[in-house]
């Protein structure tokens, strides 16, 4: 292919980044406005949570099926689809009228974001082959992985605060409708395998069954009427399908995961370390929140400019510092030195005190994730996708994706439950509310620095095997 005729890289990038970042925002900036919308369109405390989780259970559990579909039918094919359900979608959140068509936009956010996210590593890895233009590319996508929750965090107060929740999502479509012809103007097409290479249906019907299924496992822990036998079932039933899909996968003559995927041990450790890293970092981020709200008194437009240095220099180290530094001493030692800086964030977090201050308590774990995170995890997903051939890129995105929000859900339903249990027991004991909050997050963080110790364990493990390779 000429110079003539290829597509300008950079923008291709700037497409696909977007779309990633959108669907980051669209959690944390729906976060913020949570009590908006539950006044105005009379959500109950309970079904409040389903703003979150009907657009959660989507993403998460048709990441991978959206990822082998991008590789049977085409990656371009499948980001167009995903950018144009996701944009109609945002629509009809942002001019709901009732709860029900709020959560019915939110779960076809979730569709449409699953299948353009997962796409999107194997896109940038087509777009740059080469070491090193890869490594300031996956810089440039680790930014909006890094830093687009703590974003969403300041957006969400503001747009709340001025202009109301319904634009959290309208601000959405005038991106998506100028995301969605740059992307059919930009983006390369490339023919996929053909549906006759992978149509596993009943594989998919498992997989996604079965996700979807652990994640709402996992969510709805936090309700009230959660009872332990009933999410024991639960766990027990998704657990038994994702059984049957292995099964299955090992067993199909055209499998929709193909299980040679995991005899890579780079691809196996990198999407570990992948979950250890979303779940403890996106549990720094709402257990921080949580404590700025609740113990120092912030608003939420407070919070959300509070996280402003994360993403300061996450922006620095990501696009430009990180690339040089994983350049020169490789993808592996980067990533454990980002991984030391988030575990050394969380465990200063763990000793804010009651009567803490922002800028002596809070400040530095915040620079701490920003340069930490953003250096992490792009090299964890390097290596992760480094490892993929290239009529499995399309896959190993979606397996990639998957690690993600796995990650984030888990970390975020394990520290919220601890953080609720710890601060019920002091609360019983007697002791202040506003302590007994205090010492529950504080649980939760130590918590998440077990999630950091365990893929510093991981990542060490990974630069041993692979000693003296990028």
């Amino acid at each position: 292919m000429t110079t003539t005729t290829a597509p300008p890289r950079a923008r291709a990038l700037a497409v696909l980044c977007v779309m990633q970042l959108m669907i980051i925002l669209d959690g944390t900036v729906v976060t913020v406005a949570l009590p908006t919308i539950q006044s105005d369109l009379g959500f109950s405390q309970a079904g409040l949570a389903w703003v979150m989780n009907s657009y959660l259970i989507a993403f998460a559990g048709l990441l991978l099926l959206a990822g082998r579909i991008g590789d049977l039918i085409g990656s371009k094919r499948v980001f167009v689809a995903g950018l144009a359900v996701f944009t109609a979608a945002s629509l009809l959140c942002g001019l709901a009228t009732t709860s029900e068509l709020l959560l019915a936009g939110r779960f076809l956010q979730g569709v449409g974001g699953a299948l353009a996210s997962a796409v999107i590593l194997g896109m940038i890895v087509g777009l740059y082959p080469a070491p090193g233009d890869q490594a300031r590319a996956m810089g440039v996508y680790g930014f909006t992985s890094a830093s687009g929750a703590s974003i969403g965090l300041i957006l969400g107060g503001v747009i709340t605060q001025t202009v109301g929740w319904h634009w959290s999502f309208l601000i959405n479509v005038p991106i998506g409708v100028v995301s969605l012809v740059l992307a059919l103007r930009l983006l390369r097409t490339q023919p996929g395998l053909g549906l006759s290479k992978g149509a596993d249906v009943l594989g998919a019907v498992l997989v996604t069954a079965g996700l979807s299924l652990a994640v709402y496992t996992i969510v709805q822990t936090a309700e009230p009427t959660a009872a332990l036998p009933r999410t024991l079932l639960l766990a027990a039933v998704s657990l038994v399908l994702l059984a049957g899909f292995v099964l299955r996968q090992a067993r199909a003559t055209q499998p929709l995961l193909s299980l040679h995927i995991f005899r890579n041990s780079q691809v196996t450790l990198s999407n570990l370390v992948v979950v250890l890293l979303f779940a403890a970092g996106f549990g720094f981020q709402f257990m921080t929140a949580l404590y700025l709200q609740r113990v120092l008194g912030f608003d939420s437009l407070q919070t959300g400019l509070a996280f402003l240095p994360a993403p300061i220099l996450g922006a620095v180290m990501s696009l430009f510092l990180g690339p040089r530094l994983i350049a020169h001493f490789g993808s592996r030692p980067i990533l454990l030195a980002g991984l030391a800086a988030l575990l050394a964030a969380l465990l200063l977090m763990s000793q804010a005190p009651v009567h803490g201050s922002y800028l002596t308590n809070v400040v530095t774990p915040l620079l701490l994730v920003g340069a930490g995170t953003g250096v992490a995890i792009p090299a964890a997903i390097m290596l992760a996708m480094s490892g993929a051939e290239p009529t499995d890129a399309g896959l190993t995105s979606g397996l990639n994706n998957t690690a993600q929000q796995a990650g984030a859900a888990v970390g975020t339903a394990v520290l919220a439950t601890l953080a609720a249990s710890r601060t019920a027991v002091q609360v019983s004991a007697g002791a202040d509310p506003v302590a007994a909050l205090r010492d529950g997050y504080s649980v939760a963080f130590v918590a998440a620095s077990a999630f950091v110790l365990a893929a510093l364990v991981v990542g060490t493990a990974l630069l041993l095997r692979y000693r003296g390779r990028p």
